[in-house]
């Protein structure tokens, strides 16, 4: 994957679809899963494409920093105040369905261990 290739999440950046945003800056995006995986399920993307972690290079640190950052506030916003889970999924054995780095913050209920 390259980071010309298109996907779901660069149309809901422009908002060719249609997604219930929950925060927004110059860098970053963030929204609630279609699919919901935990009763607080939001997904937080770069504005940058990159295609997936082992993309991302050492330019993109504040970047990546500010992602982390967004899901911090994204999390507080929406109550989790007892916890939450970030997870980032990689290639198809960790799980990435879509190749735009993304952060999933799932909360709400107890998380197990180990995830899966």
């Amino acid at each position: 994957m390259s980071e010309t290739t298109e996907t779901i999440f660069s149309k809901i950046i422009r908002r060719e679809i249609p997604a219930n945003i929950v925060y927004e800056d110059d860098l970053a995006l963030a929204f609630k899963d279609i699919q919901p995986q935990a009763p607080v399920h939001i997904l937080v993307i770069p504005k940058k494409p990159i295609a997936k972690l082992d993309e991302a290079e050492s330019q993109d640190q504040g970047l990546l920093g500010h992602l982390l950052l967004t899901a911090k506030r994204v999390a507080q916003e929406a109550g989790l105040q007892n916890g939450y889970r970030i997870v980032i999924n990689t290639d198809p054995d960790g799980g990435q369905t879509v190749y735009h780095l993304h952060l999933h913050i799932l909360g709400g209920r107890q998380m197990e261990w180990p995830p899966g």
